[in-house]
């Protein structure tokens, strides 16, 4: 059990690229709200994971390109940070047939296995099984895969969580779960779910190693997650992460999270992953003129992957069961 006491430090390149892929996730989830707000999704179903950058970026960053993730309902970070392209999520979530999944997954199921990424879902928890069951079938094939399953607060009530984690522990999986603590679940506050608050505590009761760390930081992030990578890759067993965030906005787009506190609010927003880092490396010398590039590249970047995705046809009904059966329905539906 134990909690990083300081930020660490890394080259100037790695933090530049982390920066970016912060703004990157910050930027997409930002449009995707405006489309929203537009009708021009495919679902209304949709959870932004504004403010939790950090997480998502600073684990994806140290795996390698023949690990896997599995994600959340609050998962289009996750999605970008593995490698998922731009493209491909807008037009996912726009119901296009140039999506991940060809529309017919949209914001809360996203599957991309070229890059690793698993799957979204839906169900709170219910992709901790699938990551468990992945890290399984590396660990009897011999090949040197980990798996980084990132879950929400809420999923450590679910009985599944509980088991998942026991059976890593006993069969030493190469798995490492994140739990992205943003405080809430739903409205539901973390601190009356349950009486031990420390993911590091909990850690000993599976007899793993639990490592609590500040989620705003990206650096600290991704250091205690190269950590555990790396003691997955090393046949050491599983990790439990617990990464400490928090939403900015509500659990979705109809949720005014008028429950939680604004003091609470303006405290947690003070910490923004994104203003971090960039004083970060303002630090180190970065000026202001490659701030901006950073973000007309970005900005340049979703408008290409929204207009594609609008060139792009619908979804068709013709592909319901695609995917779905090992021997395809074939015309009957």
């Amino acid at each position: 059990m134990s909690t990083p006491d300081s930020t660490p430090s890394v080259d100037p390149g790695t933090l530049r690229r982390l920066y970016h892929g912060l703004v990157r996730i910050r930027r997409a989830e930002e449009s995707i709200l405006e489309l929203l707000l537009k009708n021009r999704l495919s679902s209304t179903m949709c959870h932004v994971s504004i403010g939790q950058e950090a997480v998502a970026v600073g684990v994806c960053d140290v795996l390698a390109e023949q690990d896997y993730v599995t994600s959340t309902h609050r998962g289009h970070g996750h999605f970008l940070a593995r490698g998922g392209a731009m493209s491909a999520l807008m037009a996912e979530l726009m119901g296009r047939q140039a999506g991940a999944c060809r529309g017919r997954g949209s914001s809360m199921h996203l599957v991309d296995a070229s890059v690793g990424h698993l799957g979204s879902n839906a169900i709170v928890g219910g992709h901790v099984p699938i990551a468990t069951g992945a890290a399984l079938w590396a660990a009897l094939r011999g090949q040197p895969r980990v798996v980084a399953s990132f879950f929400g607060d809420g999923a450590t009530s679910e009985g599944i969580f509980h088991e998942s984690v026991n059976f890593a522990a006993v069969a030493r999986l190469p798995i490492v779960f994140v739990v992205e603590n943003n405080q809430w679940a739903m409205s539901l506050p973390w601190s009356r779910a349950t009486a031990q608050p420390s993911i590091a505590a909990k850690a000993q009761a599976y007899g793993l190693v639990g490592v609590d760390v500040d989620g705003q930081d990206v650096l600290a992030v991704r250091a205690a997650a190269e950590q555990a990578v790396g003691r997955a890759r090393a046949g050491a067993g599983p990790t439990l992460l617990g990464v400490q965030t928090y939403r900015f906005l509500g659990h979705s787009r109809a949720d005014p999270s008028s429950y939680r506190d604004t003091t609470e609010e303006q405290r947690w927003r003070a910490r923004d992953p994104v203003l971090i880092t960039r004083e970060q490396l303002a630090a180190t010398g970065v000026g202001d003129d490659w701030f901006a590039t950073i973000d007309r590249e970005v900005h340049a970047e979703i408008a290409a992957a929204i207009e594609a995705a609008e060139a792009s046809p619908p979804a068709s009904l013709d592909e319901v069961f695609s995917d779905i059966y090992a021997t395809p329905l074939g015309g009957n539906r």
